[in-house]
Order: C-alpha cells, then structure tokens, then sequence
C-alpha cells in the first residue's frame, strides 16, 4: 500500500497584547512595548522556521467595577506600525495584525496592508476582527451605530471593499521615466464600491506587494464566524487547544468550505496554545503547576469569576466554593470583555458542575477553565503530542503563546522544533519567500485585468451593485 504523506505542522507565535497570559512575578518577564521584546521573539521564532509572527490587539483598555482591568496589558503600541519595524530585522517570517473591521475605514485598512506587504517582501496578514460594544465605539465616536448582528456583514462587506482596492492596482512595480528618474505608476485604476455600509470610489495609491492580497485570517467562534471563516479566511486562529473540542471544532469549519466552492486546504486551523518543556515530563508538570497558580492568583481567580457572574465577588474566598447566587447581566459592571458576555447562566452552571465532579475550589476550578498549559513534558513529549494533533485533525498547527516575554519560546525553538524536523513534519529551512508559500496557500484571487504596465482593469468596478465575492458569496443586504 502507498504511504500517505504526513502532514505539515503549522506553527505561528503571538506576543499577547489582551488577556492574562504573562507570568509578570518571573524575573526573566520583560516590556511587552519595547520594540527590543518585538525583536528577540520574532527573531527566535523565524529562527525556529515558523510561518508567522501575530499581534493581537484591543481597541478600548477594558474595565472591572469601574477601574481599568489591571490584568490586560496596557501601552501596547499599534499593530501596523510595530510590524513595519519587525520587517526590517527579519527574512522570512510572516507579520500578522489585528485590525478591526468595525471600527476602521477599507481604503485606510487596504493601504496600510498592502505597504506592509510590499515593505516586508510578501509576508503580510490580517486578522479580520469585529466588535460588538457601545464601550468600544465611544473611542470612536459611533457609540452603538452597529447592531451586533450586522458585525459580520460589515466585515464582509469591508474585506469586499479591500479586494476591490488591492485589485484594481494593474501590475505589481512602480517604473521609473527614463529621462526624469522619477517613479511612475503602471495602473493606478479606478475603484469602486456601493453596498450597505460602504460607499467609495477613486483611484488606490498603493500598489500592491507580492502576495496580491494579504493572508486573511479570522478568529470567530460563533456560528456566523465559522461561515464568515469557511466563505474568506485563509487562517482560523481557534481557542479550541483540547483535543475532542478541537477535533469537532476542525470537522465543522472544514466541512462548511464546499457551500463556497473551496477545498479543505484552502484554510487552516490553528489553535492558541501554551508549551512547557523541561528535562523530564515530571520536572515539566511541575513547572506548568507552578505557572497555572502564578497565573491565577487569589485575585485573579476573583476577577474570573466576577467576568462570568456579572456582580462583585470579593467577599468571597477563593480557596473556597462557588457562589450559589446566579449570574446578573450588568453592563456597567463589566465593560469590554467579550469572552463570558454571553451565556453566563449556562457558563455558571458548566462550572458549578465541574467543579462538584471534582471537588474543585474557585481558584482551582479558575486554572482548571482557562489557566493550564496545553503541552507540558520533555521535548520529546511535546512533539510527539503535537504531530498526533496534527495527524489526527484536531489541528493544522498551533499559534503559541509564551508565559514569558520575550524568552518564553527559546526552549521550544532549541529542543521541540528539531525533534519535529527530525519527524519530517516541520520544514527545515524556508522554500519560499511569501506568507502564502509558508502556509501552501494558492496565490491571492486576481482579476482578468491584472496584467503589465499601463494594462487598466475595466475601471476596478465589476459588481458595483452586488458586490460579489470572490468565492460567489453575495454580501449585499
């Protein structure tokens, strides 16, 4: 019988910029704003053969009991900006941003992307966010304009727009007059686009860089998420980092890519997860304990709780029980977090539930939830469990994110990485330059019209009306 192929693991790195993820009372832990933090990780990833390199990003410091949550990292510089910097101190690596599709504009958005793509050589991606809060909009003046159920076919409709943009650039490089020097645009065409929450027309001044389009990449976990994922995205970044969720979670977005006329290769999933490696699996279990309760502190272990009850629960103590009172929906209680605002008396009652079964107090039900590593054990151990998920499509790979910053994935990089090469599983060096070459993606869709110098694209506005996707996916209301 043939053998079949294994598959490729795929591996990204995120510096975390929301979320409690950071062992801060470790002495190694340094600045999660100092462009030399940016550096030396991204650097020890590409160094590592990952794919990319990810930021993640929150648009309003959230808020607990009227106080800044002091869990979230704050003075996180912006995306863009940090990853035109990483472009220049790297080869290979892809550079991932979180830009919102809520609260932005296409043509600023498809500008910034298509500089960082030309900037870095082909190594851009977006990770297409929404938002769903008032909170959120007040930075922006717009309050509450948008209902939440119109938050994807805004970003549908926005990415929609975007393409349109990068597409309507007719050839890739700027030409220079031969007796002035100057540079000249081969086929800055005309662009248009009407829908429901866009109306835009003009020329794009930026060309675009080597992939055409940047790699899309998604993270939603709703049902309308899943589908926005299968009809656009190129990447799923998933909470899913337990094996049996994750498996479901795999079966369900790759089955929904047929509706839109695309294949299971054509996106992939990559779940967030956290790595511990030590000399022996007993030393690595130890450490991992160790980090989970500098994670969840007693306070922290509060703080959890009150996200899903909705009310203050200081009184009560966190080595101790649950809260036998239900959950409230408070919204000047809670402001900005998106993770248990829905949901809360079924997330209450999954928990009491667990932490009955188990005998677990608040702080241990806390770590237990959210607040343990996925991969613990020698180097050994770690591959050998990553190549079975990736084998047996709970994953494509893994987006991880380290306890430490900047060093937390240098023991990965050294150890985990050359056993999964040794596997043939994981590349050994680059074979391409671009994002989409790193991840086996096809090229990006180009119109008919995209040719040499000087070749226009019939104006940039096929669909004007119906503004049709690229996969036949109509976003018009």
């Amino acid at each position: 019988m043939p053998v079949t192929a294994k598959k490729q693991v795929h591996l990204a790195a995120q510096l975390p910029g929301i979320h409690n993820v950071t062992v801060w009372s470790d002495p190694r832990s340094e600045s999660h704003i100092s462009i030399d933090s940016f550096i030396r990780l991204a650097q020890t990833v590409e160094r590592g053969r990952f794919d990319f390199f990810f930021l993640a990003e929150g648009l309003r410091l959230r808020e607990h009991k009227g106080q800044v949550y002091d869990l979230d990292i704050a003075g996180r510089p912006e995306n863009l900006t940090v990853l035109s910097a990483l472009a220049a101190v790297t080869t290979h690596l892809g550079l991932a941003a979180t830009v919102n599709a809520t609260f932005n504009e296409p043509y600023e958005v498809a500008r910034r992307f298509a500089t960082l793509d030309r900037l870095s050589g082909g190594r851009a991606a977006w990770n297409v966010v929404t938002s769903h809060d008032a909170f959120t909009g007040e930075n922006f003046r717009r309050g509450g304009f948008l209902p939440e159920a119109d938050r994807y076919t805004r970003a549908a409709e926005f990415l929609t727009a975007a393409r349109k943009l990068w597409d309507s650039w007719s050839g890739h490089d700027l030409k220079a007059d031969a007796d002035t020097g100057e540079f000249i645009a081969p086929g800055a065409g005309r662009f248009a686009h009407r829908g429901r929450h866009f109306d835009i027309s003009g020329r794009f001044t930026t060309p675009p860089g080597p992939q055409g389009h940047p790699v899309i990449i998604q993270s939603g976990e709703s049902d309308a998420g899943r589908d926005f994922a299968a009809s656009d995205a190129e990447v799923v970044f998933s909470k899913h980092n337990r094996i049996d969720a994750a498996r479901e979670f795999y079966r369900d977005v790759k089955r929904r890519l047929a509706a839109y006329g695309r294949r299971p290769d054509d996106l992939l999933i990559l779940p967030t997860a956290g790595v511990v490696v030590a000399d022996t699996d007993a030393e690595a279990a130890a450490y991992a304990e160790e980090i989970s309760r500098d994670l969840v502190s007693p306070q922290t272990a509060i703080a959890h709780l009150e996200a899903v009850w909705g009310r203050d629960l200081s009184a009560y103590d966190p080595d101790g029980p649950l809260p036998d009172i239900e959950p409230e929906d408070d919204a000047h209680f809670l402001k900005g977090h998106s993770v248990f605002r829905k949901g809360r008396a079924e997330t209450a009652r999954q928990w009491r539930k667990l932490a009955q079964e188990r005998n677990l107090s608040i702080r241990e039900l806390v770590i237990e939830v959210g607040g343990r590593q996925t991969f613990v054990g020698r180097a050994r151990t770690v591959a050998d469990a990553i190549d079975h998920y990736v084998q047996t499509e709970g994953a494509d790979g893994f987006v991880l994110v380290p306890h430490l910053t900047p060093g937390g994935l240098d023991d990965f990089v050294d150890h985990v990485v050359p056993i999964l090469q040794e596997k043939g599983v994981h590349r050994g060096d680059y074979t391409g330059s671009t994002l989409r070459d790193h991840l086996g993606l096809s090229a990006a869709p180009r119109p008919a019209g995209w040719g040499g110098p000087g070749q226009r694209l019939g104006d940039g506005i096929d669909g004007i009306d119906g503004h049709r996707e690229h996969h036949g996916r109509e976003t018009s209301e």
